[in-house]
């Protein structure tokens, strides 16, 4: 009996291994809040590169020489490429050297000034609804024949055109803590910025006046 209590006492005060049983507790923990850091960390990074490749390209957009195109020679292959996807292909190795797997995708729209950014196009609202129907009269602006919310035209524009880029980053994030937070794998990052194109021509008043009438 003696013998016994004397063990118990020993084993008591001994703590060797206690660490390693304090470690498992918190380990999961740990390394949750270690990858919650490491994906953050890298969302900023890649939203910080997309925000520079997208101010580059748009820079290189406002130039007269963006509307046109290049002759480049590839393999012996002679093609004509536009520059605006020029532009967009070093917009889109930039971001691959952070986010190789990613999707890229760019939209451009052209605007006669900047009161017309994300503009709808003018409409008598009859009934107070904020929705051009029930025959209501618009200005087809844009001159494609139906009422939009947006009186932007796709493109690059003219000169001293306003554009609004905005660049569409989409990948599967490289850490797994969607599965235990219990959210999508998907990350989605938008960035977007507004120049007006440079004055290397007169500018053309791109809107129309034409009268039409919204669908019943």
């Amino acid at each position: 009996m003696a013998i016994r209590t004397k063990i118990y006492k020993r084993l008591k005060k001994n703590q060797q291994g206690a660490v390693l049983i304090e470690f498992a507790f918190i380990a999961p923990a740990f390394f949750l809040i270690l990858m919650g850091v490491f994906d953050f960390g890298y969302s900023i990074y890649a939203r910080s590169v997309l925000n520079g490749a997208i101010q580059d390209a748009a820079r290189d957009s406002t130039l007269a020489s963006a509307a046109g195109s290049t002759t480049v020679v590839v393999g012996g292959t002679t093609t004509v490429v536009a520059n605006v996807d020029s532009i967009d292909d070093r917009l889109q190795s930039a971001i691959e050297d952070v986010v190789p797997f990613g999707t890229v995708t760019v939209d451009r729209k052209s605007y006669f000034n900047f009161f017309d950014v994300e503009r709808a196009e003018v409409f008598t609202d009859s009934n107070s609804d904020s929705v051009c129907n029930n025959s209501e009269p618009y200005t087809d602006e844009n001159s494609n024949g139906q009422w939009d919310e947006d009186v932007g035209a796709s493109g690059v524009g003219g000169p001293r055109d306003v554009v609004l880029y905005e660049v569409t980053l989409v990948y599967n994030r490289i850490f797994p803590l969607y599965r235990m937070i219990g959210t999508t794998n998907v990350q989605t990052i938008r960035s977007t910025t507004v120049l007006r194109n440079q004055p290397y021509g007169q500018q053309l008043n791109n809107s129309s006046t034409v009268q039409l009438t919204c669908d019943p």
